[in-house]
């Protein structure tokens, strides 16, 4: 059997996370994006669809979906919702992660697993990884990136200040894609290394 090192993708608002993800996969990950995870239990068919109408009212319903730009705003402007969005979602997101860890386990086609969990930290999720990778940026780099910089203020304010004191990894995400290349190359060994 394989044995897969199972590596976390975390970063702030902007940072590139999923641009590194899609890297790996060209280095022979299997990667899994927890925020697509969130999107497809955000269902008015799932039980965790339903629990988020009961918490937050079906004003967050758009046509016949769940609205996940009313639920932002809801939930960042009541700590209280948004936490108890939390604990909601996050048990869910981890179950869903190691799911699909299970199922590509023993797939020789992967060298490595990849899961991008923004809120990786925030969620206490670090555990469940051998490694950890924090993507970086400048606020102005990230600003950049971004047009609605009130969005921007907003969920940065909500996500840790320095993920990276914690991270086994630090990619830093301020120049362009070949030096983010260059930088990935240099850890792939590791990672592909059975934990």
């Amino acid at each position: 059997m394989l044995i897969l090192k199972k590596v976390a993708v975390t970063g702030g608002f902007a940072s590139g996370k999923t641009t590194v993800c899609q890297m790996f996969k060209k280095f022979g990950a299997f990667v899994v994006d927890s925020d697509a995870i969130v999107h497809q239990l955000l269902s008015l068919d799932t039980a965790i669809g339903k629990q988020v109408v009961e918490l937050l009212g079906k004003e967050i319903i758009t046509g016949n979906q769940i609205d996940r730009k009313k639920i932002a705003k809801i939930v960042f402007s009541d700590p209280h919702k948004l936490k108890a969005l939390e604990v909601i979602l996050h048990p869910a997101v981890q179950k869903s992660i190691a799911a699909s860890f299970d199922k590509i386990l023993d797939l020789p086609q992967y060298s490595f697993f990849v899961a991008e969990v923004p809120l990786l930290f925030e969620a206490k999720m670090e555990d469940d990884f051998d490694l950890v990778i924090a993507v970086r940026t400048s606020a102005p780099v990230a600003k950049a990136r971004l047009k609605e910089h009130q969005e921007f203020d907003r969920r940065m304010a909500r996500q840790l200040s320095d993920k990276t004191e914690k991270a086994d990894f630090i990619i830093d995400n301020d120049g362009d894609l070949k030096t983010l290349e260059k930088q990935i190359k240099t850890i792939i060994p590791e990672l592909k290394e059975s934990p």
